[in-house]
Order: C-alpha cells, then structure tokens, then sequence
C-alpha cells in the first residue's frame, strides 16, 4: 500500500487466499507506505482454503502488532539571513517551533536553515518577520 494505491497477490495459492487477506490487515490498520511478503513452506498438511486465509492474516497481524510505527509528515525547509544581533531570535523561534536546525553560516550576516513541519512553516515565517521588523532575508 502506497499513496493510495495497492495491490494483492497470491502467488500459486488458491485464489484470494494470500494476497487479499494480508492487504485487508493493512488496511485495517489505516497504513500507508507499507509492503507485506509472507514465505510460507508446505509442511505436508493440506490448509483448505479458510486455513491459508487464516494463516496468512495471522502472520501480518502479528507482524503489525510488534512493528514500530512511523508517522510520515511533508516537511519544509526555510532558511533566511539576519544580523548578528537577530541570530538569537531566530534560533529561539526554530527551537519553540520543534523545528530541526540544519546549517548555520557567520559571514556578513548571520544564515540558517531549518526544517519543520510543512503546515506550521507559514506561522513561523510570519512571527520572525513580525520580531525582525523587516531585518530578515528569505532565501
């Protein structure tokens, strides 16, 4: 499953018993960005057709249930220019913010450049223009 988009198969078992099973187990658990492979080898029993179901489904749950999750967020990345006297400022707001400080440069002025989430980078944008009074230099 991935952007929307997923597909199932059953490779040789009996038709819907593999691959849709385990897609169902992902989605019900509201995934995405998200590939499960099941090997199964024949230990000499025959499952029938609800028994391949149930085995497949059992072993993505299993597998989801032991798996860390990892909230996937659009990230920005801005990056501006200030006087040596503003540096403060804008470290104190990229570190309220929880954004991540990727470069710092000291030349004439003072260029940083951060990452945060995509939705709050317009806030924080306008706060530090708002505390800068017009010192700041968008890159």
């Amino acid at each position: 499953m991935a952007g929307g988009q997923s597909a199932a198969v059953d490779d040789g078992e009996p038709g819907g018993t593999a691959g849709r099973p385990m897609l169902e187990g992902l989605r019900h658990h509201d995934l995405d960005g998200v590939l499960a492979t099941v090997v199964r080898y024949f230990g000499g029993v025959k499952l029938g057709a609800g028994g391949l179901v149930r085995a497949y489904s059992d072993a993505v749950a299993r597998a989801l249930a032991t798996a860390s999750k990892v909230e996937v967020r659009r990230l920005a990345s801005l990056e501006c220019e200030v006087p040596y006297a503003l540096e403060g400022l804008v470290r104190r707001a990229i570190s309220t913010a929880g954004a991540t400080l990727l470069e710092v440069r000291h030349g004439t002025g003072v260029r940083l450049r951060w990452q945060m989430p995509e939705a709050e980078a317009p806030a924080c944008r306008t706060a530090l223009e708002d505390g800068a009074r017009g010192a700041i230099g968008w890159l």
